[in-house]
């Protein structure tokens, strides 16, 4: 079993809370439709909120290349995300220019650690907004 798995069972066995290296922090699981694949691909992911979004970023711990989970939103925005015990569907948006900059420097506050990602790579680290879907109050689920 991967080390992602075993995080993701850990996850979903405990309503949302795991041990180890992430114990006590704020994780999510993603999940992502593969771009050339077009298979489900579940990551845990840490993130940080900005009033009520998620925001999730593509550090990949500060490599040249961004993650395999963000190529695959680029490709197909539409992805799931479970918090707690919590799952819903959301599209994934990456922010971009000066919203970027101001999402990525409130991420480092909230979590320094993207810092020392950044100064490890030459790449701009993708900022992604997780927007959540709803179906309006009243409207009818089956059209």
């Amino acid at each position: 079993m991967s080390f992602n798995q075993s995080v993701i069972d850990e996850f979903r066995a405990n309503g949302g809370k795991v041990g180890g290296p992430f114990e006590g922090g704020d994780l999510l699981l993603l999940t992502t439709v593969g771009a050339r694949s077009g298979r489900e691909h579940t990551v845990p992911l840490g993130y940080v909120r900005d009033g009520d979004a998620l925001l999730v970023v593509a550090s990949a711990g500060g490599a040249p290349r961004n993650p395999a989970w963000y190529h695959n939103l680029l490709a197909h925005p539409a992805v799931r995300v479970e918090v707690g015990e919590e799952v819903f569907d959301a599209v994934a948006v990456p922010a971009e220019g000066e919203r970027r900059e101001r999402l990525f420097e409130h991420v480092v506050r909230v979590a320094p650690g993207y810092a020392d990602y950044r100064a490890r790579t030459a790449r701009a680290i993708p900022v992604v907004v997780l927007e959540r879907l709803t179906v309006p109050t009243g409207a009818p689920e089956d059209r």
